[in-house]
């Protein structure tokens, strides 16, 4: 585990010093944070460009590092190291001394911190049984990433090709499961690489999140909300529990460590809660979201006025300093960069650069005067987005016709539109609904403030810096969530995905862009009276119970989903030794198939992941039913697709019918237990 800390360390340190070209004024943390994903993107990129040409060594690895840290030659700069000198300041000055709200502000990131290590140290279990997660949903998700892990490590897949797909272009975005590899081809365990990747890439969003959140309101308070609400959204789903609960016989402590299902998700609810049913399973979203609210901050820096840009708490007026004169240069020139940054999400997270290219073309339309930094954002995408994309739609096998459909209520199948959603996210429309009118109402008394700081201006209008009176509440942050809702209504409307569920990859951002309002409308009323402070503490438990109740089923180890047995385990071992890194096998078209776990390719693996994926397998699929069955033409079929290993598994016996006498005229090369590896080919 030591080795995967200080390899994420020396990503994090390269990505750190980057933050200092993308933004001059923010703090230390947020630094960290946001230096851990520019980090990994960057090392992912050079790392996969680098392994492509060169192959996946420890010395194509050590140099992607290298390059990965070239952005601490800013500190070459002696303003650049000035202003780390004062950021270090602030940061220690915060831990300094003791005081309730240092105290507070400390107990709250060890809180998420520890509870990131607990939940995902649940995402793979290895035992003397074999290998299990502790997951709900994680059960075909693990098998996939560990695919693509041991596909770079052990199976020397580059230029990438579909593990689970033979002869087709990987086109799922493999970045993060790519700088696993790099650790895991380090030294490090696979399981361990996984958990601290998971745990900082989990932690970085919540930082960067909380900034979104605080630039966006100017109130911290919120900032501290916003990470509640996503990591643990939820519905109304503590209603069903309490109704579970009454209907048995147990004590309530008894009840919570045995409960019988999820309450965000399943066949009452489908929203789910994030960690359980994105972060943990989708590690690609994992690392495209931070990323991607990287960006939409540097996209509302360029979108709001200066006025409307300070910082500072929003239940007051705020005096905010501002230079008469600021070159644009400097704004060009780290709009470029966070263009590049974001750029890179093809091979990351796909629907985040589908999110951002919305979210980009509303604002533009909104602000078109500032077209140097649309222009030189816009540049900066396009020259590492467009090759990317090309590389990705090359040779894939993904059939982008099934991507769009029309689909009305996402996932709502025979419920009533307004009662899913409801039912599904509880208190958080209302309050989003609140939240927006309360913006749009400050926005009639616009006129009025205006004049109270146009007068004070005025007053002071022989001093060399102006004071302004600010009032972050705005049409701007009106036009800023638009495309929010944009994105909302579209995925309400067509199914974005093979699969309809898989719109949740872009409502997850329509869920982000909203919760910063819906944290302010909390924040405000905690900072009012009493009874104001109760409805606030309310609405926010009413949000959050659910998803707290299916993390803590996970993290209390109730769930233990057997993926691979000790014979995969065992076998998997065995082919890696015996076979060539690029062998084909043939195996029932299942998730957990012990090839899996050997880093060799498949002909197909589970159809659920394909046609997720848009892949049109079914001819491949009855040819592999007719070569376990032994049919007529199995050995000609064997040929045609140059499998040269076929496994006779419990997998395969239970789910095709396997005609084991065919196979018996090939040698067994591995076994163990009721596994079987037949050499097939040359």
């Amino acid at each position: 585990m030591l080795i995967t800390f200080i390899l994420i360390s020396l990503i994090t340190l390269g990505g750190f010093g980057l933050t200092y070209l993308l933004a001059k004024d923010e703090p230390f943390l947020w630094r960290v944070g946001a230096g851990n994903v520019a980090g990994s993107a960057i090392f992912g990129l050079v790392c996969f460009l680098l392994a492509c040409f060169l192959g996946f060594s420890t010395a194509t690895i050590s140099l992607s590092f290298l390059i990965t840290l070239l952005p601490l030659l800013v500190f070459l700069q002696k303003s650049n190291r000035a202003t780390f000198q004062k950021d270090w300041g602030k940061a220690k000055g915060k831990l300094e001394g003791a005081n309730f709200k240092k105290v507070l502000r400390f107990v709250y990131y060890a809180f998420f911190l520890v509870l990131f290590w607990l939940f995902f140290e649940r995402s793979m279990l290895e035992t003397a049984q074999g290998i299990f997660t502790g997951g709900s949903n994680n059960l075909g998700d693990l098998p996939f990433h560990l695919g693509a892990i041991f596909s770079f490590t052990d199976g020397g897949n580059f230029p990438p090709e579909n593990p689970s797909y033979a002869f087709a272009k990987f086109s799922y975005p493999f970045m993060a499961d790519l700088i696993t590899a790099a650790f895991v081809a380090f030294g490090a365990k696979v399981r361990d690489a996984m958990l601290v990747q998971n745990v900082a890439l989990a932690f970085s969003l919540l930082v960067v999140l909380e900034r979104l959140t605080f630039k966006l309101t100017g109130s911290r308070l919120a900032g501290k909300i916003a990470p509640v609400i996503l990591f643990f959204s939820g519905g109304l789903g503590f209603v069903w529990f309490f109704k579970d609960f009454w209907q048995g016989a147990q004590t309530l402590s008894e009840f919570l460590w045995k409960l019988p299902q999820d309450y965000t998700i399943g066949e009452n609810f489908r929203w789910g809660n994030s960690l359980v049913t994105l972060f943990i399973t989708q590690r690609s979203l994992l690392l495209g979201m931070p990323l991607t609210i990287i960006v939409l901050q540097k996209l509302w820096e360029i979108f709001c006025d200066a006025e409307t840009r300070g910082r500072g708490d929003t239940e007051r007026k705020i005096q905010v300093t501002e230079q008469i004169s600021t070159s644009p240069r400097p704004r060009v020139s780290a709009s470029f960069l966070v263009g590049l940054l974001a750029g890179t999400l093809p091979l990351i997270h796909v629907h985040s650069l589908a999110v951002l290219f919305v979210v980009s073309a509303f604002l533009f339309v909104f602000k078109p005067e500032k077209w140097r930094e649309w222009l030189a954002f816009g540049s900066g995408v396009l020259i590492i987005a467009v090759p990317e994309l090309i590389w990705v739609m090359t040779g894939s096998a993904t059939r982008l016709t099934e991507f769009v459909a029309w689909n009305f209520g996402w996932d709502k199948r025979d419920l009533n539109f307004f009662w899913f959603w409801l039912k599904n996210t509880g208190a958080f429309i209302p309050l989003l609904i609140f939240g927006l009118w309360m913006i749009a109402n400050g926005i009639t008394k616009k006129n009025k403030i205006a004049e109270i700081g146009e007068s004070k201006t005025i007053a002071k209008k022989s001093e060399s810096k102006k004071t302004i009176i600010h009032y972050p509440l705005s049409i701007n942050h009106l036009y800023f969530y638009l495309p929010f809702l944009f994105c909302f209504i579209i995925a309400n409307l067509i199914k974005l995905a093979p699969w309809e569920w898989d719109n949740i990859k872009v409502l997850a951002y329509w869920f982000v862009g909203s919760i910063p309002f819906v944290a302010l409308v909390l924040a405000r009323l905690w900072n009012q009276d009493k009874i104001l402070k109760i409805v606030a503490a309310v609405c926010l438990i009413g949000l959050t119970f659910s998803g707290a109740l299916d993390i803590w089923r996970t993290i209390s180890g109730q769930i233990n989903y057997n993926v691979f047995s000790k014979d995969s385990v065992a076998i998997a071992a065995q082919i890696k030794n015996k076979t060539a890194p690029n062998a084909l096998f043939l195996n029932a078209p299942t998730y957990n198939s012990a090839v899996v776990l050997s880093g060799r390719r498949s002909l197909m693996r589970y159809s659920g992941h394909l046609s997720s994926y848009g892949i049109d397998y079914r001819e491949r699929e009855s040819d592999v039913k007719k070569i376990y069955a032994g049919d007529a033409t199995a050995e000609l079929l064997l040929k045609k697709y140059n499998v040269e290993y076929v496994v006779v598994s419990p997998e395969e016996r239970a789910n095709l019918t396997v005609n084991e006498e065919f196979f018996r005229r090939f040698p067994v090369v591995a076994e163990a237990g009721q596994h079987r590896i037949y050499k097939v080919g040359n």
